[in-house]
């Protein structure tokens, strides 16, 4: 699973997910890739399935980007605990995903068979997705301008 190497603090607040993503929303290496439509936390686990299904379809050809990475760790109480005494312990790493945030990219396979990859990836995600190309993100960043 991914997780830091190493964090300032143990625990955090769990922070605000209001607005659009305004970095990461392009695709910069790959030919296509996975934008969220939705705010959502990914966990490290779905990140991994989303990769493992999408490295298993292209049968290992091609490159995958991992493009969002879970660096905020999230709490929890045990079961049959009451309120009070303190926050939970560390369960587990979420990357705080906004809508329009790319998070991940491939490149070197077919189209439709990118296509494929990605989409069998989406299910494996939380979130709402959609399957982008590059020059669909180019054309609809100058448009919107």
């Amino acid at each position: 699973m991914l997780m830091p190497k190493r964090t300032k603090h143990r625990k955090q607040f769990r922070g605000s997910m209001a607005g659009k993503a305004t970095r990461g929303n392009k695709i910069s290496n790959g030919e296509y890739g996975i934008v969220a439509m939705e705010p959502a936390w990914i966990k490290s686990n779905q990140i991994e399935a989303a990769r493992v299904a999408m490295t298993r379809y292209v049968k290992r050809t091609g490159k995958v980007w991992i493009k969002i990475f879970p660096d905020k760790p999230y709490t929890s109480k045990p079961i049959g605990v009451r309120m009070g005494k303190g926050k939970g312990n560390v369960e587990g790493w979420v990357a705080v995903v906004k809508p329009g945030r790319v998070m991940f990219e491939i490149a070197g396979v077919p189209e439709e068979t990118a296509k494929e990859a990605l989409r069998l990836a989406t299910h494996k995600l939380p979130v709402k997705c959609k399957i982008v190309s590059k020059a669909d993100l180019e054309g609809g960043a100058g448009s919107e301008n």
